[in-house]
């Protein structure tokens, strides 16, 4: 039973009432992890409800009612109806003016079918004729080259023979040609369609290919394309401005039994040349980019995985952090803290307004820099005491609160970009490169061995190249299977993507 607070000492009032303020500030504390919690969870559900709601493709929609296993038969007034519609479209068709289209290619061949009027046609004259224009596509033509030799050898028959020599091939005594392996390896790793796809495509045109064949074939191809990729490696450790990235890739070798092993895809992009690098590794720890930012100096961009902040801490190495990697963060806290994250994202926005008026004015790196120091660093510097201010109300759990922490541990990274007018604010050029893979994967799904994986990341980094250049890769792949294994190994670098436009546009 309680005691009545009149019957207490002073002592053990004043005692009681301690212990009751020791308990409203730890129920408070809880209080306010409660509400943290609330909100964390209230932003995971709005987060999921993008991703269930936002478009997304391919998403399983369970369907309220079963497709029927038959079609039912069409009536007669259904075709009579479809056979209504054909003859409107085909009408409509003949009669819409045409806003106007683009000239077809002149270097196209021309198949030239003449059309004369029906019925005969004597006694009168031509006044004129109509051309229209009309792109066709057939299969690809596939046909043999074949190599006929001839021998020689003196009257006499004496002396050696003479004997036409063999023009350099990409597989010895392999049947297929450049062009063909060149056509392999663009569907496989630049449009994304396996082998067995492909083999059933040649099916089609009568040609019986064992799988097993054109899986030799393409990593005989790669290896011949290595070559350059190594070129490429050494090049990239000897860059001054590099964007880092990394992306999974799934490979069947793997430790456990009936498990794949998760690799990752090191990519490195050079924004100065634009030039690109993916590298195997099998893990996604900090010996991962070992190999190519060991000792590495100059910028280093890339977004807030530790891993990276390591090598920025380099002696040399200037460390660069990326303004959308920060910019998602605010995107995120619209659902929760609509009116604080918006005020941050005008800031971003004019940040990026900025770049936008340095492009369309085609600037130069020094007056990028200067329009940058007039424009962007006042908005920089108003935006980090806004975040000063507003860290000190902010629940450090909230969406927002992360949002803030993450801008604030990187503020130098954030503002580093002001000192050189060649450098970026954000990491999304070497996100471009790495979007491919992510369609590659959906496709093949995983790589055989770790040396497959690598010698696709060769192949990857040179599509990506031709990409970025604007460069033919099913023309300039052909070109050089041709060429990599007669070319002075001290030439190499004429076979870059970037060096084949120049020398044949």
């Amino acid at each position: 039973m309680a005691i009545p607070l009149h019957q207490l000492s002073p002592a053990e009032q004043q005692q009681l009432l301690v212990q009751q303020q020791t308990l409203i500030a730890q129920q408070q504390r809880q209080l306010v992890q409660l509400q943290q919690q609330v909100e964390g969870l209230q932003a995971q559900v709005e987060q999921y409800r993008r991703m269930l709601f936002g478009q997304k493709r391919e998403r399983f929609q369970h369907p309220s009612v079963s497709l029927p296993l038959e079609p039912p038969p069409e009536s007669d007034a259904q075709q009579q109806q479809l056979a209504q519609k054909q003859q409107h479209l085909r009408q409509n068709s003949a009669r819409r003016p045409h806003p106007g289209r683009l000239p077809l290619p002149a270097h196209l061949p021309v198949e030239e079918i003449e059309i004369f009027p029906a019925g005969d046609l004597r006694g009168l004259i031509c006044i004129g004729k109509d051309i229209t224009d009309e792109l066709e596509c057939v299969p690809a033509r596939c046909f043999i080259r074949r190599y006929i030799r001839y021998k020689y050898m003196a009257a006499s028959k004496e002396g050696p023979v003479q004997i036409g020599v063999l023009p350099e091939r990409v597989i010895a005594k392999g049947i297929p040609g450049a062009g063909l392996l060149a056509g392999l390896l663009v569907d496989k790793y630049l449009d994304h369609l396996p082998l067995y796809r492909q083999r059933q495509r040649f099916q089609r045109w009568g040609i019986e290919l064992a799988a097993s064949t054109l899986e030799g074939w393409t990593r005989q191809a790669l290896e011949r394309v290595y070559l350059l990729y190594e070129q490429l490696q050494a090049d990239t450790k000897a860059k001054g401005y590099l964007q880092v990235d990394e992306t999974p890739i799934r490979v069947l070798e793997s430790e456990r039994k009936g498990a794949c092993h998760q690799g990752y895809y090191w990519v490195y992009h050079c924004p100065l040349d634009q030039t690109t690098l993916f590298d195997y590794q099998p893990t996604r720890s900090a010996q991962g980019p070992r190999e190519l930012l060991g000792g590495f100096v100059g910028y280093l961009q890339s977004d807030g995985y530790g891993v990276y902040s390591q090598y920025g801490r380099q002696a040399g190495v200037t460390h660069l952090a990326c303004l959308a990697h920060a910019r998602r963060e605010f995107e995120r806290a619209l659902s929760s803290e609509a009116g604080r994250a918006e005020v941050a994202l005008r800031y971003i926005q004019q940040l990026y307004a900025v770049e936008a008026q340095a492009r369309q004015q085609g600037l130069s790196a020094t007056q990028r820099k200067e329009l940058r120091l007039a424009q962007s660093l006042p908005v920089l510097n108003e935006w980090g005491q806004w975040l000063a201010q507003q860290a000190q109300s902010s629940l450090p759990r909230s969406q927002l609160g992360k949002a803030i922490s993450y801008s604030m541990a990187r503020w130098d990274g954030l503002c580093a970009y002001l000192q050189d007018g060649h450098l970026e604010l954000d990491n999304n050029l070497v996100e471009n490169a790495i979007r491919p893979i992510a369609l590659g994967r959906k496709n093949y799904l995983f790589a055989g061995s770790h040396a497959a994986a690598q010698r696709a990341a060769g192949i990857y980094s040179l599509f990506a190249i031709c990409q970025a250049h604007g460069v033919n890769a099913n023309e300039w792949l052909k070109y050089v299977l041709e060429h990599i294994l007669t070319i002075n190994h001290k030439d190499l670098r004429q076979l870059y993507p970037q060096h084949y436009k120049t020398r044949f546009s």
